[in-house]
């Protein structure tokens, strides 16, 4: 997922990594948990398990709300750094797809 690994309170469980695809479960089981700081090596999808809202804290300390509809994937590109925190008084859960190889030109 990133250049560092996260030290947050939410759960990773890959389910396949292989030298194309990573994929990973994250869980966060309470309000508040997180997926620690992190910058993505790679570009990836997430897939929300849940309706509600994530808390992202932007590299610049900005803080958004993100709206999160349960199977509507969203895409982003490699770089990008972070906090995910869950801003839901519920368990709350997503996919992440990472694409380990790059796009050919």
């Amino acid at each position: 997922m990133c250049d560092a690994p996260p030290q947050g309170t939410a759960l990773a469980h890959a389910y396949i990594e292989n030298e194309r695809t990573r994929v990973t479960e994250w869980r966060f089981p309470k309000r508040g948990d997180n997926t620690g700081w992190h910058r993505h090596a790679y570009d990836y999808v997430v897939v929300p398990l849940f309706d509600g809202q994530l808390d992202i804290l932007g590299e610049d300390g900005a803080r958004t709300l993100a709206d999160m509809k349960t199977g509507v994937p969203y895409f982003r590109e490699l770089g990008v750094a972070h906090d995910v925190i869950n801003a839901n008084d519920f368990e709350c859960a997503f996919i992440e797809i990472e694409f380990l190889e790059q796009p050919k030109p």
